[in-house]
C-alpha cells in the first residue's frame, strides 16, 4: 500500500498535498495541434500544490474584496474565486508571500506561486494516460468534473467531485486555471518545469470550466487568457514552493 504523501493546512483550511518528481509525456497525439508534439517532461523539483482552487473565502480574507459573480448564498464562500486578472493575482501572491514570510512549513520555509503549465498537467495527469485521469469516456465525466453539461448554470462549491489518484479535485471543469508560462499556439520548444517565458500578454489557462464542453477540461486540453482577463469560469491554484530549511 502506498505510502500517504506529506501534506498540510493553511490558515483557511485548504490542504496542499506534495507533487513528488518524475517524468510525464505533456501534451497529446489525439487532440487540437495547440497540444502538440507530445513529449517527455521531466519534474526534477518537489512542490506542494492546492488539493482545490483557491476560494472566495481565501481571496476575501486577504484582499478585503469579492471580485467573483457567483457570490449569493451561504455556501458562496466555498465557490472558487473567479473574475480576477492576472495582475490582480500577482498582487494576492505579494500579500500572501509578505504575510507568511519565513513561515515553516513541515520543517521547511517556502513561498506561493502559480502552477507552471507542465507542473498542472503533471499532477492533473496524475500518472495517468488517457484524456481525463479517469479514462478517455466524456460519459462518465459527472462524476469528476463541472461542465456545461451538468454545472446548472454557474460555479459549485470545491471539491465536491471526485480527487484524482494523487488527491486533487476539480483538475477537470468548474474553473479554468491560470498558470505561470506565457501562451505559446504548440509545444515546438518543449517545456520543462519552469514557466515557459516570451514576449507576450497571453497566459496559458488549463482545465475547463463550468460553462465548456466535456472536450476543454480533458488534462491536456490547454487555451490561453489576456493577462488583463476576468471572467466568471477563470480562476487559480496555489503552490507552495519549499526553499530552504528554516
Amino acid at each position: 500500500m502506498e505510502a500517504e504523501k506529506p501534506r498540510f493546512t493553511d490558515q483557511w483550511g485548504a490542504q496542499y498535498c506534495l507533487v513528488e518528481p518524475g517524468e510525464f509525456l505533456m501534451g497529446t497525439k489525439r487532440g487540437s495541434p495547440r497540444e502538440s508534439p507530445q513529449h517527455l517532461v521531466k519534474i526534477s523539483e518537489p512542490f506542494f500544490l492546492g488539493e482545490r482552487p483557491v476560494t472566495q473565502a481565501q481571496w476575501t480574507d486577504l484582499m478585503d474584496s469579492n471580485p467573483s459573480t457567483f457570490q449569493e448564498g451561504w455556501s458562496a464562500g466555498l465557490r472558487p474565486v473567479e473574475s480576477i486578472s492576472m495582475d490582480e493575482i500577482h498582487l494576492f501572491l505579494q500579500r500572501l508571500n509578505d504575510r507568511e514570510q519565513g513561515t515553516e512549513r513541515l520543517g521547511v520555509v517556502g513561498s506561493w506561486r502559480l502552477p507552471s503549465e507542465s507542473e498542472w498537467e503533471y499532477a492533473a495527469k496524475a500518472g495517468t494516460s488517457g484524456r481525463w485521469w479517469f479514462g478517455d469516456r466524456d460519459t462518465e465525466l459527472d462524476e469528476y468534473g463541472w461542465h456545461a453539461g451538468n454545472s446548472g448554470g454557474s460555479t459549485r462549491e470545491v471539491g465536491l467531485k471526485k480527487a484524482n489518484p494523487w488527491g486533487f479535485h476539480d483538475m477537470n471543469g468548474l474553473i479554468n486555471e491560470w498558470c505561470a508560462d506565457v501562451w505559446v499556439p504548440n509545444f515546438n520548444t518543449p517545456r520543462t518545469q519552469r514557466p515557459h517565458n516570451d514576449a507576450t500578454e497571453r497566459y496559458v489557462v488549463k482545465g475547463g470550466s463550468w460553462f465548456t464542453e466535456s472536450d476543454s477540461t480533458r488534462s491536456a486540453a490547454r487555451s490561453f487568457a489576456e493577462r488583463s482577463k476576468k471572467s466568471d469560469g477563470l480562476g487559480l491554484r496555489l503552490v507552495w514552493d519549499p526553499t530552504d530549511m528554516a
